[in-house]
């Protein structure tokens, strides 16, 4: 085999292959992690009653469009919290109702 010289004064095979691997992209799915965090923040904040019906819902939504997209490991989780919240809530405002109806 012949080997030529380089400037450098580095000896080249011609017939050498260079294999490049690139690494992939992580895939994320940021439409679920949104779900995921907003319903966590929902469930903590349950017992505010305009805010945390609305971070629910919000959190809710994100984490159901983020099903359809990979991964989804955090978006069922956020759609899981979202229910859990759901129950807190539904059970804040009967609080609320009984208060207001025996004060």
């Amino acid at each position: 085999m012949e080997k030529e010289q380089n400037n450098g004064g580095q000896q080249i095979n011609p017939n050498q292959t260079f294999i490049i691997q690139q690494q992939e992209a992580k895939k994320s799915n940021g439409i679920g992690t949104a779900g995921f965090v907003l319903a966590i923040i929902a469930l903590f904040l349950s017992w505010v009653p305009i805010l945390g019906w609305i971070l629910w819902a919000l959190g809710l939504i994100f984490s159901f469009v983020g099903v359809f997209r990979k991964p989804k490991g955090l978006s069922i989780a956020g759609l899981v919290i979202s229910c859990i919240a759901l129950i807190v809530l539904v059970v804040v405002i009967g609080a609320i109702a009984t208060a207001i109806r025996l004060g």
